[in-house]
């Protein structure tokens, strides 16, 4: 999704994930009526079907790499050994395997970015919403960036990418919508996109 700052991409983002409540009208996603959930079952619809990838990473400092990326794991109720798998392969995937032990203040901006994929991608869900994923990073690792979610969506991953870059737009999407003051203003299917090796 395209638009400028303020078009209302990241509000469209919120009620996707049932942060915010719509005004009027309604949310459906995966034929789920997200607007009329309790705001128990919206964090029971968070953990098992939407992972979540902020501009600014959102890793909590006091808890290492891999601690990080197991918290969803934890409060889904997965098993210890199976989560902890999962996150290291995670981990290894994604090529911060390394920074396993490490607090998030040591990996470089992009690398960081890569672990807040991996906790995304935790639970396996269905839908991951991406909020400006590449707009706090340097040019190379926003590239890095968008080659992954690339191949993520390549795979069969759901990506709702929010931004207001064109170029980034461009590279990663199969579809752009464009929001202008909160409206629709365009909606492309685009060609499939090649895989970066």
């Amino acid at each position: 999704m395209l638009g400028r700052s303020g078009s209302g991409k990241s509000t469209l983002l919120n009620l996707v994930a049932g942060l915010d409540r719509p005004s009027r009208g309604s949310v459906q996603v995966g034929g789920v009526a997200v607007h009329a959930l309790s705001e128990t079952a919206l964090a029971g619809f968070r953990r098992e079907r939407i992972g979540m990838v902020f501009q600014f990473f959102n890793l909590l400092d006091d808890l290492n790499v891999l601690d990080n990326v197991l918290l969803p794991a934890q409060l889904a109720g997965m098993g210890r050994e199976k989560a902890r798998t999962q996150a290291t392969g995670l981990l290894d995937r994604l090529g911060v395997a390394r920074h396993a032990r490490t607090y998030p203040g040591l990996p470089s901006g992009g690398e960081r970015q890569r672990v807040a994929v991996a906790r995304a991608l935790m639970n396996r869900p269905p839908l991951l919403l991406a909020d400006e994923p590449t707009g706090a990073l340097d040019s190379t690792s926003a590239a890095d960036v968008r080659a992954l979610l690339t191949s993520l969506n390549a795979e069969g991953q759901t990506v709702l990418l929010v931004t207001h870059d064109t170029a980034l737009a461009a590279a990663c999407a199969t579809r752009t919508i464009e929001l202008v003051d909160g409206r629709l203003h365009s909606d492309v299917r685009n060609a499939p996109l090649a895989v970066a090796r």
